[in-house]
């Protein structure tokens, strides 16, 4: 049955309101993956204006309209107001060219206002380009946030969507709110950005101790404590940074697109906040630590940015970086207790953990494949490659095992433990392990992170028990 046409036109944020997202935001975190220097002129930009830095972004970036998060309950009622021959306006402070493209993709708007060169069309200006374009007659507006009062206070009706309670309840004092839709932030998208499951990979800043037989002072247990905490707040901080700096790429994988922030489920400027904070807590915590973490944490930090700016793009280097950011966390364990790591420790951690990562690219390619795509988008690697990297992390991680086999046979073993040939108990159990976590991932069972696998997987707890009882019968 078909409906009356409403006469009043509706007006319609981008912004928050039609997509789950920001592209100031974006357009921001686009640009700094271009080139990390632009940082350095944003700031002069928008002295000349927010119209001004929205416009030098927007002659620099391309955004994929396909891929946003759109409101789909919001699209869909648009959808149906189409239909029925209402008119419908988008009105944004976003770039003109951003809009344009919403809009072209769409294919619902029959005129577009945003923002130009000289004018960000937010707040009063937007509510005055409205009025100019329909000549003071009545219309609907659908936003989400505080500038958007300005609209409703002089709206016939509201709509409201993904706003806080806070803006709900002032849009109800100054308009006739008619209809409300959910939207897409929340804390708990939030803390699944930044991953805390993936803080027990930071226990290995607790191997070092355990080396060196120290686990009975007092002290050096909380300084570990401490490097642990500021790795993880650091860490979390750059899952944060590298989701936002990965939006589009991360729309086009087959899991990542799941991510808070690449779905929409999370706000990308609310992200862009807490990044920050969650860094500044832990060079905060890291200066309650010998001044050597610091630097380590710095260098940390450092290599993780590069990472996700450039070099997780070539190919081999991506996961030797990989490898070595897990084997820095050992070093950041050894410099938070001021303890020199071991040579033998430091050599098993790179083989090992090249071969861990070596894991996680291997899964990564294969379920890009399985979905029928050729390439890890971004990444450089090819359906081709799965052999390949299959025989470099496999040979890697038995390389580990012959370091652990040429320790078990040094001087330092021998002085550390009553009964070191029960170590080499470790060797066939190791073999094991690093032979079945290949066979897991080339049956695809992989997850996403071979470390949290680890820890999740029962065989992989038990080889560790038995790891543990066999050093402590060696002792």
């Amino acid at each position: 049955m078909h409906t009356q046409s409403d006469p009043c036109p509706l007006c319609v944020d981008l912004d928050g309101t039609l997509i789950k997202s920001d592209l100031l935001v974006e357009s921001v975190f686009a640009l700094l993956k271009k080139n990390l220097f632009y940082a350095f002129l944003l700031p002069s930009w928008l002295l000349q204006g927010k119209a001004n830095l929205k416009q030098q972004i927007a002659t620099r970036v391309d955004l994929d309209p396909a891929l946003l998060p759109y409101n789909e309950e919001l699209l869909d009622y648009l959808r149906h107001e189409k239909e029925n021959g209402r008119r419908i306006i988008l009105a944004t402070a976003t770039n003109t060219k951003f809009a344009q493209q919403v809009a072209a993709h769409l294919g619902l708007f029959d005129a577009v206002l945003a923002s130009s060169a000289d004018v960000n069309l937010s707040g009063r200006r937007k509510l005055a380009a409205i009025q100019a374009h329909f000549d003071g007659q009545p219309f609907d507006y659908a936003g989400n946030d505080y500038h958007d009062l300005a609209v409703w206070r002089h709206s016939r009706k509201a709509i409201v969507v993904s706003a806080s309670s806070a803006v709900r309840a002032r849009a109800d004092r100054v308009a006739e709110v008619v209809r409300f839709f959910n939207g897409g932030d929340s804390m708990a998208g939030h803390l699944r950005a930044m991953r805390p499951h993936q803080w027990a990979k930071n226990l290995l800043v607790f191997l070092p101790l355990l080396a060196a037989h120290e686990v009975s002072d007092t002290r050096l247990i909380i300084q570990a404590v401490g490097a642990f905490l500021a790795f993880s707040l650091c860490a979390s901080s750059v899952y944060l940074l590298n989701d936002l700096l990965d939006l589009p790429l991360d729309r086009h994988h087959p899991r990542k697109r799941k991510r808070p922030y690449a779905s929409g489920a999370a706000s990308v400027l609310r992200g862009a906040m807490i990044m920050p904070v969650l860094l500044l807590a832990a060079l905060g915590v890291s200066l309650l630590l010998p001044g050597e973490f610091l630097l380590v944490l710095i260098v940390y930090y450092t290599t993780t940015l590069l990472y996700s700016l450039k070099l997780k793009n070539v190919v081999l280097v991506d996961v030797l970086l990989l490898a070595g950011l897990y084997t820095v966390r050992i070093i950041a364990g050894a410099a938070a207790v001021s303890i020199m790591p071991s040579f033998w420790l430091l050599a098993f951690g790179m083989f090992i953990f090249f071969s861990l990562a070596m894991v996680k690219r291997y899964s990564e390619l294969q379920a890009v494949v399985n979905e029928g795509g050729e390439s890890i988008r971004g990444r450089g690697y090819q359906s081709s490659d799965l052999e390949a990297l299959i025989s470099f992390g496999g040979s890697s991680g038995y390389m580990a095992v012959l370091v652990l086999a040429l320790y078990i046979n040094s001087d330092a073993v021998r002085e550390m433990y009553t009964h070191p040939e029960v170590i080499w108990l470790l060797c066939p159990l190791l073999l094991y392990w690093v032979s079945r976590m290949w066979l897991v991932t080339r049956r695809g069972e992989m997850h996403d992170d071979p470390l949290v696998y680890a820890i999740k997987d029962r065989i992989s707890r038990l080889v560790l028990l038995a790891c543990v009882v066999i050093l402590a019968g060696a002792l």
